[in-house]
């Protein structure tokens, strides 16, 4: 599961601090809290925008309810939703990325319902294509052992099936994914020599992301390559909400318009109380099912919330 501590680079996994008589890891203390805090971070957005929260009150309110009672009291829930959450969290992330070059291109003056498809496809296959054909895909598929704990043999025998097949999928992604991005390319230039304004932020977005990940996913031990991806998509995640919901947080901290400190002041209780949340859930060696399953309902939330809260098409963001 996601706060199982033993993920960062060596020296992050190696260097042990004390606190309250518990032995953890640098990676303890920073990489955990630094995503669970960018979890949360949704709320600002989801909950406290009141013209958001207006239009999906029951997504809000009725399905996190049911979803944390779900896990609370079966464990069969638990596990299925935390197996759920490592693979839904890839997708998630290859959307954020498509979400900000569909910004850029907007802002470009282009038509955001161009090419919505192939960048979907292309940010999926820049996160999921390392993976899937890379050193790191054990360490993914390995979460379905959890099913152990429920007796489900089915889904246990998941992980020896994609170790046996760990070379037909790598040349199944480079099969599919080197003339993929080929006619990619190919598309925009054409596209261009018609009238479409390249972004280059877009552009440098794409390609730098689709190199990171394709070297840390790739080549990368899972500790260093689960560092590098979170901490570059989550520092992403903090940017979006205070650039799209910091009028929010002076309303909801009733923070005067007038005052010059009304920016700085959101902007500190804004990520002390994401990071607050962070410490408790990745940091605190808590293991009750309760506390887990609500942790999990923010992870869940925030991956299906942000496919819908934000929207470059309704001019949103």
């Amino acid at each position: 599961m996601c706060w199982e501590s033993g993920w960062g680079p060596s020296w992050l996994g190696e260097t042990e601090i004390s606190f309250l008589g518990e032995e953890d890891t640098l990676t303890d203390w920073f990489l955990a809290p630094f995503i669970m805090a960018h979890l949360v971070a949704v709320g600002y957005r989801s909950h406290l925008n009141s013209t958001v929260f207006k239009r999906f009150p029951l997504r809000f309110t009725v399905v996190p309810l049911v979803l944390f009672m779900a896990m609370g009291f079966s464990t069969t829930a638990l596990v299925t939703v935390s197996v759920a959450a490592t693979f839904w969290d890839v997708y998630h992330s290859g959307m954020q990325t498509f979400g900000l070059g569909r910004i850029y291109d907007s802002r470009a003056g282009n038509d955001p319902r161009l090419g919505r498809r192939l960048d979907a496809a292309f940010n999926l296959l820049i996160y999921a294509g390392p993976i899937a054909a890379g050193a790191t895909l054990m360490d993914h598929v390995g979460d379905f052992d959890e099913f152990a704990m429920i007796g489900a043999v089915f889904f246990m025998r998941i992980p020896a099936q994609a170790e046996g097949a760990a070379g037909a999928l790598m040349w199944a992604v480079i099969g599919f994914g080197v003339p993929f991005v080929a006619f990619y390319l190919w598309w925009y230039w054409r596209a261009a020599r018609a009238g479409w304004r390249v972004s280059w932020q877009k552009v440098a977005l794409y390609s730098s992301t689709a190199l990171c990940s394709i070297w840390a996913w790739g080549f990368n031990p899972f500790g260093e390559a689960f560092f590098i991806m979170n901490v570059f998509h989550a520092l992403q995640y903090f940017a979006i909400v205070w650039w799209r919901e910091q009028g929010t947080m002076r309303r909801v901290f009733h923070l005067p318009e007038a005052s010059a400190m009304a920016k700085p002041l959101a902007l500190l209780i804004f990520l002390s109380s994401v990071f607050a949340y962070g410490f408790i859930v990745g940091a605190l060696p808590i293991y009750n099912q309760w506390f887990i399953a609500g942790a999990l309902t923010v992870s869940i939330m925030h991956f299906w919330y942000d496919g819908f809260v934000w929207s470059v098409r309704r001019k949103e963001v």
